[in-house]
């Protein structure tokens, strides 16, 4: 019985990230840095039933990826029976990421795009527990997150981030696009400001701040907010202030590309238009989750 994948299946292989990644081993190597040599030594040599992948470690750190078939599955160890180099040191990278889980895919294309490595080269890193896995031609999704600020950091791409933290998705890079609060507020000048709640942490502005969550007495403000809380303010006072728009689906306008934000007229449910994903407003992990999954659909990864 053969294992599962041949060689043959990886070079070409977009965000290609070994999981689990006991499929990697790590070996010394003294030899030249050529496929050549690299094939030659391997070919025949017993590799552990696990091992899918070798990563070897030369004179000066230069680095080699290398992928391999066993002549067989079952038994604990089996000659290799071929080999394919999947990168040499011209086109891979050796760096240590104490702090990086080398399971997480989104973390390691990160990684890699810090590192300047792209879509032709690969990023092998030693990370948590000094674990090591690899990135070969690393092409994360790009997804733009929408998000008002403050809260800091804002709240939509702070829930994206955490969801990359241990979610089983493809490769995804988050592209913060901020929408100022301050600004929409210096925009329309006023003697004093309706915000939705106080946890925005919009108590300081250049005038007076209430907060409409906490139904303050009418006075002659402007509103920074959105369709919903222009609802609240008929239903409480029976009237509509001067407003300046902070929903961030108005503010963002048509967009072509992968782009996660939220709106406060959805409450339980997500939309889909195109490439955008629209949340709730009080959107939770699952939700960004489901979100992130849905516009990662069609990514190349393995």
């Amino acid at each position: 019985m053969t294992n599962k994948a041949s060689p043959q299946m990886w070079q070409s292989a977009r965000n290609l990230v070994p999981l689990p990644y006991r499929r990697i081993s790590v070996q010394p190597y003294s030899g030249p840095m050529t496929s050549e040599a690299i094939s030659t030594l391997l070919l025949g040599r017993e590799a552990y039933r696990r091992t899918d992948f070798i990563v070897l470690r030369g004179e000066g750190g230069q680095t080699a990826v290398v992928a391999v078939t066993r002549a067989e599955s079952e038994p604990l160890f089996s000659p290799i029976t071929a080999v394919e180099v999947l990168a040499l040191p011209e086109t891979c990278l050796y760096v240590e990421f104490p702090g990086l889980d080398p399971a997480n895919r989104s973390a390691l294309a990160e990684a890699a795009h810090e590192r300047g490595i792209g879509p032709e080269g690969t990023l092998v890193v030693k990370g948590l527990y000094d674990h090591v896995n690899f990135i070969h031609h690393p092409d994360p999704l790009v997804v733009r997150v929408i998000e008002v600020a403050p809260p800091e950091p804002p709240k939509l791409y702070g829930l994206a981030r955490q969801v990359l933290s241990y979610a089983d998705l493809p490769p995804i890079r988050l592209e913060l696009e901020r929408i100022e609060v301050r600004e929409l507020a210096d925009s329309m000048p006023a003697a004093a400001y309706l915000v939705p709640c106080r946890s925005g942490g919009l108590d300081d502005l250049s005038a007076p701040v209430y907060f409409l969550d906490e139904r303050p007495e009418r006075r002659d403000w402007t509103m920074i907010g959105c369709e919903r809380s222009l609802q609240f303010h008929r239903h409480f006072y029976g009237d509509e202030p001067p407003r300046v728009e902070m929903c961030p689906r108005r503010l963002a306008g048509a967009r072509t590309e992968p782009t996660l934000l939220k709106c406060c007229l959805l409450e339980f449910h997500i939309e889909q238009d195109g490439p955008v994903a629209v949340v709730p407003w009080g959107a939770d992990l699952a939700m960004v989750e489901t979100a992130l999954q849905r516009l990662s659909e069609g990514v190349e990864y393995g």
